[in-house]
């Protein structure tokens, strides 16, 4: 909801900026729309527009760089969830509810975080309510190794697991980062301005109306990709539940 609230608001500020640009222009005296005067503009226009663009960039880069991070992130602590059930099996009978505990931990991370049986969408909430591993390493804690092999099973099982609480906690650092808003906020003073400039030396007529329509549009949307990609695990575009989906089908059989 909030993405597309920010996406709506910017469209609205666009497209206004633009009607007030056109409003405007149309009752200027005729000295404020000579040549010179509509060269300023064009040049300052230029000036901003090339500043958005480049913003603009940089914004989709780090989007998408910090989308790919997080899905490299859940499927490393999904391979690791996955290596840390035959090592239980390894050890023996006695790790057998620590197997049980895991793949409880992975049903519950999908259901929690991807809804699964239900809407399909990420919770929120998800990050802060599943800290199954940290059970499955007090229960590891708990086991008395009795034989050399058990040692070396039980130092290996809770290494992998230290990486799969480590990877847990960090998705949740990065998820809790969020969005830089007086970064946002600048852009978007930027993008009126551009409209509003535009607006200014406009015609009003249908053509016109409907391109600025459409262009106010494709920019509110660009940001709106942007920010939604920074909620990764509950927005629109959000990381795949798909690994977890895989890793239930070793887990614990």
């Amino acid at each position: 909801m909030y993405t597309f609230m920010v996406g709506a608001i910017l469209f609205a500020c666009l497209f206004g900026g633009a009607m007030l640009g056109m409003v405007l222009g149309a009752v200027l005296l005729e000295h404020y729309q000579s040549a010179d005067s509509k060269d300023a503009i064009t040049l300052s226009t230029a000036i901003v527009a090339t500043l958005s663009a480049l913003a603009l960039g940089l914004l989709v880069a780090s989007a998408k760089t910090s989308f790919d991070t997080a899905d490299t992130q859940l499927r490393t602590a999904v391979a690791r969830t996955v290596l840390l059930d035959p090592v239980l099996v390894h050890y023996g009978p006695q790790a057998q509810d620590d197997r049980v505990q895991l793949r409880r931990m992975v049903e519950a991370e999908l259901k929690q975080s991807w809804g699964e049986g239900r809407t399909g969408h990420a919770n929120p909430d998800a990050d802060r309510a599943n800290a199954g591993i940290e059970t499955v390493q007090d229960e590891l804690r708990a086991l008395t190794p009795q034989t050399e092999a058990q040692r070396w099973l039980l130092a290996r099982a809770l290494q992998v697991g230290g990486g799969v609480a480590e990877a847990h906690w960090l998705m949740f650092a990065r998820n809790e980062a969020g969005f830089p808003r007086p970064f946002l906020t600048i852009l978007e003073t930027w993008l009126v301005m551009l409209f509003f400039n535009f607006g200014l030396l406009a015609l009003c007529n249908a053509t016109v109306l409907t391109i600025i329509f459409l262009c106010s549009l494709s920019v509110a949307s660009a940001v709106f990709l942007i920010v939604d990609m920074q909620r990764r695990f509950y927005g629109f575009v959000q990381v795949s539940g798909a690994s977890l989906r895989d890793a239930l089908g070793q887990i614990g059989r």
